[in-house]
This record gives C-alpha cells, structure tokens and sequence, in this order.
C-alpha cells in the first residue's frame, strides 16, 4: 500500500507542477508526439562545405540554438603523403539528445573528446561535452575515378609533399532531437591552401573571384601551377557558361582549383561534391570541349549530384550531356569552330563507341562509349528539339526538368521530358538511338545554322513587389543586419520550420520572339518550385512560388539572379515573455483578444508558430518573427461559449479571463480542467480504480 501511495503522491504533484492549460495527459501525449514525430534515430548523410561558408545545405553561419554545427578542419602532413588530417568537431545544441556519427572508409581514428568508439569507424556522443571532437586521417591518393578526358588509371588526387588536392570526407549523422535541428557544415584549411568544402589544396595558392548574378566563382591557382589561359579568361569563360545554360537553379557559389600538370593525372578534370572542381592548369579552353566548361556543366546536373542519382538506363546522360554542352558551349562563345565542334560530335559514329546501346551499360564496347556516343545523341536530341519547335525547346529544357526532381532519374522521367517539349516523333528517335546500337550522323552547318541560330525568346526574371507571405500571414522583410545573420543578400526573412513560405516573382519577355519561359524558385541551388507558361514580346506575368523548409538553417533563395536569405527557426528560438487577455471579463460568446508577447531566446533572430492554448485543446495558431534583442507580439482572438474562469496558455505563460456571472468559489474551482476539485476529482478515481483492481 505504500507504494501505491507514492505513486498517486507523485500523480498529484505531476498536475499540480504542469504548465497551467496543459493537464497530465496532454502531457504526456506531448511527449510522446515528440519521440515519435523523430524516430527511434533520425539520420542525415550530408557533405562538407565551404571555407568558412556553410554548403548548399545551410548557406550562412548562424548562433542558433536549434542548428548542429559542425566544422572540419584539414591539415596537410608534408613529411607523410600517404595520409592528410582531418579534425571534425561539433556544437550540439539542447534539442539533441543523441549523436552518432561514422566516418568514411580509409578513416584511422588518432584521438576523440566527448565521443565514445562503437566501431572501427563508428562513434557515439557522450554527452558529457558541448563540443565533441574527432581526429583522424584519411588517405591521400586515389586513382581509378572518370572525369573530362580520361587518359587512363593516373591520379585523381594526390599529395606531392609540396602540395596536394585531396577530397573532403564526408560524416554520415545520425541523431535523435526533441525539436527539428538543422546542420551547418563548415571547412577550413589549417595552413596554405583552399578549399570550396568538398575539394581542398594544400599548399600556397592565389585565389581570383567573379561574381555574376549572385553566382560567386573562385578559382584557386596554386603557386606550383602554370595556367594555359588566364585566371580572367577561364573566369570569363565559366560567366559565360552560366548564362547560357539555362538548366534550372544556379549554385551560390563554385570553387574550381587549377592544379599543376606535374603529375600523372588520370581525368583532365574532376567535379566532386556540389559544386567543387579541379582542372589540370595546362588545360586551354580552345578544345573541341574544354574541361573547365566540362566540369562546370558537371556542377549544373543536380540530378547527378544528389544520392539517388540515375538509373542504369539514364546514367549515359551524366557524360553525355557534360561533353556535348562544353563543345556547344565552347562553340557558342567563339573558342572553337565549327569544324571542331563537328569532330567532336563525329567520334560517336565510330566503333567501339558506336556498338552498343547507351541505356544497356552491359553492351559497351569502350569505358567512355557515354562520353562519346553520349554527345551525339545528346546533341542529336538537342537539334530535334528545336526544330521541331521552332527554337522554342532544347535539351536545357529537358536537363531543368531532371534537375527539379529529387528521385533518381529514370528512363521514363527522360523519354517523358523529351517527348512533352518535342512531341512523339523526337521521343521515337531518342528511344531508338538509346535502347538501340542505331547512330545517329553527325548534322552538317547548313542544319546547325537552321536549328541553332534562329531567335528565340528571352526572358527576365526576379522577386515581384507584392507581399511574402508565411503561413497565409503577410511577412516582413528585413535587412541581414537586422536579421542578425552575415548574408551576401540586401534582404533577409526569419520563417518557422515547417510552415509553407509563398514569395512573389514576376517573369517578362525581354526578347523579340513568343516563347515559353520556366520561373523557378531555388533554395540553396535546389529548385523547389517552378511555373511555365508562353509570352509574347513584352508582355510580363506574376507568380507566387511557395517553398516550406523542413529543417533550421540559413538558405537563399533565388528567382533569376535575384537573391534573398531566409533564415528558418524551430520553436525554441522564442520564448513567450507576457500574455495579456482583453477584455479580462465577457459575456458567453464574445470574443477575446489575447496578446503574445516574445523575444529571441538566443542570441540571433527567432521564429515560431504560437499555440494558443485552452482547456479544449489549440484554439489558434499564429506564426511570429522576432529579431535579435527585439520583441514582437501576436494576437489571437478567442470565444468561450459557456460561462466559468478559464485559462489561456501561450508557451509557458497563462492568463484567465471570466466568462459569464461568477461567484468568488470559481476563483478556484470553476476554471475548466484546471481546479483544484478537478484534480482532487481525478485522483480519487485513480484510487478508486486501484483498489477495485486490489479487489479483483
């Protein structure tokens, strides 16, 4: 019997401490509704990032509480070349309460904090540290891995003693929270060198940059290296490339390192991770299809560069298109002619590249048969788009479409795209050249200039002028300064995690000619909405574009070169300071206004959806943004339809307003749900149900 006792001692308690508006099972239903809204271990395989600069991810660093921050730190060993050193710590905020990480293959652990080992390459958080910490190496050779022109099984990074280009590995997370947490990733050099997050050189390096439309390009040239072109030219020539491919959401930022040509590479060039390159330094840009504008296509295909990637049947695509668009490109902007570009195209019409089907991998003849053959049947898909639309359509219609979608791409996503903007006969083709050893002849000037060099329509894009809306709420802009973040954008919002964010955009026919346009909407170089329709010269339409972010962070967003920075908040980011309910006393029926005040509970900006609490349950729901150091206040009004003393809770703030005639004794025992006789009342039936039980 004493133990019951404590038992019902320890339910009385329970109830008495809860928030007032929130009984003991709504509690514990609240609890609940947070293991299993998280899972028993959320996971996330993410990829480093910029120096200093978060990845596409999370694009600005931020003090918040409700982010994983996480920063790597690289270190060359010039006296051990075999290996490089890596140093990853982490900030973990309050929302998580359990951390595990693994780290790549070829990783040797040399020392931890905070972190305990459960296998060769797995560690779990101990909790005991706010910032745990592992160091480790990584090899830094490889060889064997395709890129622009492949010569054969040389290296695809190296370390020379003097200098190295080596990946950045990679740390699978997983963990479990009580409220939705984002990851912020940041890499650093210890020493000389670079880095764009997932390409790092060690050694001295000069950096040149060129920002065009809110793309930021860097290219690293390292001391040892001697350049073919000129920093401005190969700059020049990946601007260039920007503008004309019009294949979705552009990067916020690409890093490419010209590494020197004093040892035996493998590629002529290599795309890895996001949106990081390097190109061998001897490399002009007057070939048939230079690596630069190669590798910077290659940073283009977010299809290709996402986990699920391609099917087997689409995975020709990837070189395909690289090599065909960097000899268009190429072609394009004045650096070859066509005699060149038609030699490049002509290889695909040769054995061994020519005896097999592209979607069949297994009937290759040649390891580069999707780089050679690829680039004719891109290119003849390319060419028939046009004509058959007068111009209108090409295959960077095709690659935007498969850039929007976050699955693999398969062969039915491709055929489809090509057959919605070229019609059946096109598709025809494109099937017979792909599931087939058919090919293609190479088109003569005559057919280029038919289907390349009609106008087309041009079109201008940007943020429209009407409200931001978030949750149906009008919201407001601010500056980044205001918004306590340090953003390349004029412009910042702070929305709540999880809740819909609809800007404005507007799109305008700037060319000569009625043509579709695409509008789309990035969040950190991903499309996350997009409109289509046709305009005549001159005419502008507006759109609203919405986007909802799942996880806290600092995104950009983007419509054509517009920019602007959102900063997503969880609701711990607030903290609810007064509740105010007036008029303090009404009539059954008639409306209460109650009034939230908040401010940032950290130290940057905060963001939250409040709940408006009565005994019922959510009256209403209002989405709030608050600045750093600042306050806000949300309202909500409310009815009651019988009369009592009832609480309203926000956060953990309560008022009481009095509904109707009541006496003095309603002061306690009248609030519905919350009186002490309610208390009293369900603790006497709990005992009452125990001793039955007893009985039984």
């Amino acid at each position: 019997m004493t133990s019951r006792f404590v038992t019902l001692a320890f339910v009385v308690l329970l109830a008495c401490s809860l928030p007032a508006g929130v009984g003991p099972l709504e509690a514990a239903a609240g609890a609940e509704s947070a293991a299993s809204t998280v899972g028993p271990d959320e996971s996330f395989a993410v990829s480093a990032a910029t120096t200093d600069v978060p990845s596409v991810d999370v694009a600005t660093p931020t003090t918040s509480s409700d982010v994983l921050h996480r920063t790597t730190t690289l270190r060359h060993r010039p006296s051990d070349t075999d290996v490089f050193e890596v140093e990853t710590a982490f900030r973990v905020p309050d929302s998580v309460t359990e951390l595990e990480i693994e780290l790549e293959d070829g990783a040797t652990v040399e020392s931890t904090t905070g972190f305990e080992r459960t296998g060769e390459r797995t560690l779990e958080w101990t909790g005991d540290a706010d910032e745990p910490t592992v160091r480790y190496t990584m090899p830094a050779d490889r060889t064997g891995e395709r890129g622009a022109d492949a010569a054969g099984e040389g290296y695809s990074f190296v370390d020379t003693g003097e200098w190295a280009v080596v990946p950045v590995p990679d740390v699978a997370i997983s963990l479990r929270r009580t409220d939705p947490v984002g990851i912020e990733k940041t890499v650093r050099v210890d020493g000389p060198g670079a880095t764009g997050g997932d390409i790092a050189f060690f050694g001295a390096v000069t950096e040149r940059e060129r920002t065009v439309d809110g793309e930021r390009f860097r290219l690293a040239v390292p001391e040892a290296a001697t350049l073919e072109e000129s920093p401005d030219a190969i700059l020049s020539a990946l601007a260039d490339a920007s503008d004309r491919l019009e294949v979705g959401a552009r990067p916020d930022e690409t890093f490419v390192v010209a590494v020197p040509d004093t040892v035996d590479w493998g590629p002529r060039g290599i795309q890895y991770g996001a949106s990081d390159a390097w190109v061998v330094a001897d490399e002009p840009l007057d070939s048939p299809n230079p690596a630069w504008l190669h590798e910077y296509v290659h940073v283009r295909q977010r299809f290709a560069n996402t986990a699920d990637g391609t099917t087997t049947e689409t995975e020709w695509v990837v070189e395909g298109q690289a090599d065909y668009h960097a000899g268009l490109l190429a072609l394009e902007a004045g650096y070859t002619d066509f005699e060149q570009f038609s030699r490049l195209l002509e290889r695909g019409t040769e054995s061994p590249y020519a005896d097999g089907a592209l979607a069949d991998p297994t009937t290759w003849e040649h390891d580069r048969t999707d780089y050679v053959n690829g680039a004719l049947v891109a290119g003849e898909i390319d060419r028939q788009l046009r004509v058959a639309t007068d111009g209108d359509r090409t295959l960077a219609d095709v690659v935007r479409d498969l850039n929007a979608d976050d699955d693999a791409v398969t062969e039915a996503d491709l055929l489809g795209s090509i057959e919605a903007y070229g019609g059946s006969a096109v598709r025809t083709d494109a099937e017979r050249y792909t599931r087939t050893d058919a090919t293609p002849a190479v088109w003569s000037r005559t057919d280029h200039r038919a289907a390349f060099d009609q106008s087309v329509a041009s079109f201008a894009s940007g943020f429209g002028t009407g409200p931001i809306e978030v949750a149906g709420e009008e919201w407001p802009r601010w500056s980044a300064s205001e918004a306590g973040v340090e953003a390349g954008t004029d412009e910042a919002i702070v929305v709540p995690a999880g809740e819909a964010v609809t800007v404005p955009a507007t799109v305008g026919n700037v060319g000569e000619r009625e043509g579709t346009y695409d509008l789309t909407l990035g969040a950190d170089g991903r499309t996350v909405d997009r409109r289509q329709g046709t305009l005549a010269p001159g005419e502008e339409r507006s759109h609203r574009l919405s986007w909802t972010p799942a996880e806290p962070g600092t995104y950009v967003l983007r419509v054509g070169s517009e920019r602007l920075t959102a900063v997503v908040r969880s609701a711990p980011s607030v903290t609810v300071t007064d509740l105010r309910l007036e008029p303090e006393s009404v009539d059954p029926g008639e409306a209460v206004t109650a009034t939230a005040t908040v401010e940032a509970a950290g130290d940057g900006s905060g963001a939250a959806v409040l709940a408006f609490r009565t005994v019922d349950g959510v009256a209403a729901e209002r989405p709030v943004a608050v600045r750093p150091d600042g306050t806000a206040t949300v309202e909500a009004q409310l009815r009651f339809d019988e009369a009592g003393r009832y609480e309203v809770g926000v956060g953990e703030r309560t008022a009481t307003v009095d509904v109707g005639e009541t006496g003095p004794a309603a002061a306690i025992d009248d609030v519905p749900g919350f009186g002490v006789s309610a208390t009293l009342g369900s603790v006497l039936l709990l005992f009452a149900t125990v001793l039955a039980v007893r009985r039984r």
